[in-house]
């Protein structure tokens, strides 16, 4: 704790603010414990608890405080609690029912508003990926059912409609200007407004619609997380995600998750694993696939295989990918994955032909990946074709699509992007020194994302 006195003054403050009496704050302190399985004692213990936090003469135990921040909607640090007397790293178990899954998110969001460093630096771990998928494969072919609440806030689909719009002006920015831009207010907004609506009261209909939603934007949370290189983090909106969108029974949008985990997994060097879980994402949606997801699922695959050096099965998953991309039709497609057209798959191409060292054939996709309206996506892409003319023996021709992609990157927030420039970096200095070389290094030292690259060496 940051002194018991300090405690009790914004733990006084917080209750007063909200208009609370110690009663409602028992009532609160009562539903979040309630929504772990935990049971508290009598109101009049729980009251002399709470008298004597706020009258300075002790402080809660790990159990309270995060009752405390949970039902106050606050981070520990503005009740004067250091993050981890609340809680260590918030659970990376997929979740055994959609309660678990909603008692598991508000920690979670509230941990990564507080700015815990060892969530926010917590490695990913294979386990967890593996668990995921097999629990989703293997979950019961029956609808699961929602309980509707009998206590909270109303929800109707306005609200859900709500949480999809505001959902989507936040992926607006993330396609912009990267996950590091907006991604605080985000968690943010899901944490103040989105929490309570999901411990609300709303019929069956309404809450399938309600988790869906919020696994879009958990999807969205784990997405811009992952860009910001907070790879433990991302892990965890990812799963829990996952289990929103098995409990709203949008197998889709399952799929697409662990698409996203595929995504990730093949970043940070685990290929295999990448691969399986691109095939447990095309295994688990098979009777209601569509061709643009499996056509995205087959690109993943095909990432993971072109990093094991495989370039005959990574040829047969683009092909694939290519075939089914050839039959979609977008009026069918679910209108989130409507992005993934013959850019995004000459982007993902670009990618497997330059790590499977076919420097020709990445140029020749490189160049149709660029679409002039995904800021991010065409940095990667502009970026892919540097790497392939510099495996091609062309540094010059490299250094001048570099500059384009800085160019392209000034606005950018995304630590995924200075990986791609610390790679591009390495391999220049390995590259003769001609004038072109030198002209550039002296642009690039103007350029923020270049400088940070430099840090990464």
């Amino acid at each position: 704790m940051t002194g018991t006195q300090q405690m009790g003054a914004r733990l006084l403050s917080a209750r007063r603010s909200r208009g609370w009496s110690q009663a409602r704050l028992i009532r609160e302190l009562r539903t979040a414990a309630g929504r772990k399985g935990q049971a508290l004692p009598a109101d009049a213990s729980v009251k002399r608890r709470i008298a004597s936090w706020e009258n300075n003469h002790g402080v809660p135990d790990e159990f309270y405080a995060g009752l405390l921040c949970e039902a106050l909607g606050l981070p520990p640090g503005d009740l004067g609690i250091r993050d981890h007397e609340v809680h260590g790293l918030p659970d990376l178990r997929y979740p055994e029912s959609v309660g678990a899954a909603i008692g598991a998110v508000g920690p979670l969001w509230l941990a990564d508003l507080a700015g815990d460093t060892a969530l926010l630096t917590a490695d990913a771990s294979d386990g967890p990926w593996h668990e995921a998928s097999l629990q989703w494969l293997v979950a019961p072919d029956t609808r699961p059912s929602v309980t509707p609440a009998d206590t909270g806030t109303r929800v109707g689909l306005t609200d859900v409609a709500m949480i999809k719009s505001t959902a989507d002006m936040f992926a607006q920015l993330d396609d912009r200007f990267g996950g590091d831009h907006a991604r605080h207010s985000l968690i943010q907004y899901l944490s103040r407004d989105v929490a309570p609506l999901l411990w609300g009261q709303y019929t069956e209909a309404v809450g399938r619609a309600l988790f869906a939603t919020v696994a879009e934007a958990m999807l969205l949370a784990g997405w811009m997380s992952y860009d910001a290189c907070h790879h433990g983090l991302a892990q965890r909106y990812f799963v829990h995600g996952l289990r929103l969108a098995q409990d709203s029974d949008e197998r889709r949008l399952a799929g697409s998750i662990l698409s996203a985990m595929s995504h990730q997994a093949t970043f940070l060097g685990r290929y295999t694993q990448a691969a399986t879980l691109a095939r447990a994402a095309r295994m688990g949606i098979s009777r209601v696939a569509t061709p643009t997801l499996l056509a995205q699922f087959h690109a993943m695959e095909a990432r993971a295989l072109a990093r094991t050096g495989d370039t005959r099965a990574c040829e047969l998953a683009l092909a694939e990918a290519t075939g089914a991309l050839d039959r979609r039709n977008n009026d069918d497609e679910p209108e989130w994955i409507t992005y993934f057209n013959d850019v995004e798959l000459a982007a993902e191409a670009a990618h497997c032909f330059r790590d499977v060292s076919s420097a020709r054939r990445s140029v020749a996709h490189a160049e149709n990946a660029v679409s002039g309206t995904h800021v991010r996506s065409d940095f990667f892409a502009t970026m892919v074709l540097a790497d392939a003319q510099m495996h091609a023996g062309n540094p010059e021709e490299a250094c001048r699509v570099a500059a384009d992609a800085l160019d392209l990157g000034e606005q950018l927030r995304s630590a995924r992007c200075v990986s791609y420039l610390a790679e591009f970096r390495r391999n220049l200095s390995r590259a003769s020194t001609t004038t072109a070389v030198r002209d550039f290094h002296e642009l690039a030292a103007e350029h923020r994302l270049w400088r940070e690259a430099a840090g990464m060496e």
